[in-house]
């Protein structure tokens, strides 16, 4: 410490304890912390105490506790679950003991607390992504602290709900939307959460995050409705989920329409180019599929595009040629009938006597509605502006979502997997796992090819050939085409590595090359 005189050398007095100048005697300011008033035998100082740290009456373990209930209060606060402050504070406190703690690894357990409290009680599904946006962590870290608790506390957390999630996500991006009222609203979240558990028995959560399946399932939902403001990046955003992965989402869920649409007779014509056109009828023909008892018979009332069908042939006179559309319909209906093989419609008896399934409901409007279509773009007379305006009526007076189906509730897994929906897929995951496990196997016999011809070149026949040929796409859109690569790469020195170091064939099957790296060629497992 240096002295106003510029004196470094300090003394401290026998008496009071306070330090001073040696060359000039004056008595250091700045390192005097209390007065001593009375002598040694005086009262304790108001500033510093034994055993206290700060100023007033504050411990450092109140102080912690304080500092660590005040971090609870602003995250709960940021993630809008302040009604349930108090039983995530208890579990921390059950958790540490009532001992709370500082740093970041606190942060970290609030966050865990948060989503298990949230998750245990039912309330509403939190996803773990938005608590460690809010709490600044991996989302991988804060996962490991969940398993950690949930293994500490021997929880039992009830199941996932998806749908639950995208009910939430519904909700918080509807607030930003006015001109959207209730009963779309209503309509859309029926709507979504079929499509949720459909995409759960078609397996396109299995092994995945949910996130992008939901901000898919929004934006499909949103354009079959008309709904603006749903574009994918703007929810992928908001579900702090990656773009990319939710558009991949969105191509899969589409891909399984055109899948079901092709039970339909004319399911060949749909694409996942033209299945969002299409996909009222096809998510009808689900929703019917999902109510059918097991037995084959379907509960509830008859099909609400009866009525269509049955307004478009009691008035098709109205719009044209009848025999034009009798002759195009005839092959849908069974029954004797006139010369065009097509029982008479003239009251709504005979309207009731024919034999239409499902499907052939379904063609028979879509095949009306397209036609509306393409002789209002020819420009046909007077006619058009007639059928026109009679097809705009119709599709307003049908409504081709009913809502009836169980799978417009949130159920179990269980449950969603006994309905029947017209489809049933392996998950994509596990079809994925499956090539990539063959395109290692065929990797792994080329590097046994090369090896035996380099420790036994005597031994290699002609058939011993070390090219390793796999195909790749090149280009992108159309003219997208297939070339045959025969390189090796770093994937194939890997391979050859782990064999020479004797590590088994279905290990490396599995592709744990770092693990496998580690373990078996550096030895980081070894002391």
């Amino acid at each position: 410490m240096v002295c106003k005189c510029g004196s470094r050398s300090t003394s401290r007095d026998s008496v009071t304890g306070s330090l001073y100048c040696s060359n000039c005697c004056t008595i250091l300011d700045s390192v005097i912390l209390d007065a001593q008033l009375g002598g040694l035998n005086g009262p304790t100082g108001t500033y510093v105490q034994i055993g206290y740290s700060g100023t007033g009456s504050y411990s450092y373990k109140d102080k912690k506790i304080f500092q660590a209930k005040s971090l609870i209060h602003e995250y709960t606060l940021s993630l809008n679950i302040t009604d349930s402050e108090s039983k995530i504070t208890s579990l921390i406190s059950q958790i540490t003991e009532g001992e709370f703690g500082l740093g970041d690894w606190f942060h970290v357990l609030i966050g865990a607390s948060c989503y298990i409290v949230m998750r245990r009680d039912n309330r509403f599904f939190l996803p773990a992504e938005e608590v460690a946006d809010v709490i600044k962590c991996d989302v991988y870290e804060l996962g490991r602290m969940i398993a950690r608790v949930v293994k500490f506390l021997n929880l039992n957390l009830p199941e996932l709900s998806i749908a639950g999630l995208f009910e939430r996500q519904l909700n918080n991006s509807m607030m930003r939307l006015e001109n959207v009222d209730w009963e779309k609203k209503e309509r859309m979240m029926k709507q979504g959460i079929f499509l949720v558990n459909c995409a759960v028995k078609w397996f396109l959560t299995t092994g995945r995050r949910p996130l992008p399946l939901v901000a898919a399932v929004m934006a499909l939902v949103a354009e079959l409705n008309g709904v603006e403001g749903f574009k994918i990046e703007d929810i992928a955003k908001d579900l702090h989920a990656v773009v990319a992965t939710c558009k991949l989402r969105y191509k899969e869920l589409l891909e399984a329409l055109v899948k079901v649409a092709q039970v339909l007779p004319w399911g060949k014509d749909v694409t996942v180019k033209n299945v969002v056109k299409y996909a009222p009828f096809v998510i009808r023909y689900m929703e019917m599929k999902s109510m059918e008892e097991p037995g084959g018979g379907e509960r509830g009332e008859s099909i609400d595009l009866d009525d269509v069908v049955s307004e478009c042939l009691r008035k098709v006179e109205v719009y044209g040629n009848v025999e034009d559309y009798i002759e195009g319909d005839s092959q849908y209906f069974e029954g004797q009938g006139d010369r065009s093989g097509f029982p008479r419609v003239l009251n709504d008896n005979d309207i009731d006597n024919l034999k239409l399934s499902h499907e052939s409901l379904s063609l028979i409007y879509t095949k009306f509605s397209n036609e509306v279509d393409e002789d209002r773009l020819k420009g046909q007379g007077g006619k058009v502006g007639r059928r026109k305006n009679r097809a705009i009526e119709l599709l307003d007076y049908q409504d081709w979502w009913s809502g009836k189906s169980e799978l417009s509730k949130k159920l179990l897994l269980k449950q969603i997997l006994e309905k029947e929906i017209g489809l049933d897929m392996m998950p994509p995951s596990f079809i994925a796992g499956c090539v990539a496990k063959e395109r290692r196997r065929e990797r792994i016999n080329a590097a046994k090819v090369r090896i035996n011809k380099i420790m036994y070149p005597s031994s290699t026949g002609s058939e011993g050939s070390d090219n390793h040929c796999s195909s790749e796409v090149v280009g992108a859109g159309k003219k997208r085409k297939r070339r045959k690569v025969c390189e090796i790469d770093w994937e194939d020195f890997l391979i050859e590595t782990l064999l020479l170091h004797g590590v088994k064939e279905e290990d490396i099957e599995k592709g744990h090359y770092k693990a496998l790296l580690g373990l078996h060629v550096f030895n980081s497992g070894v002391n």
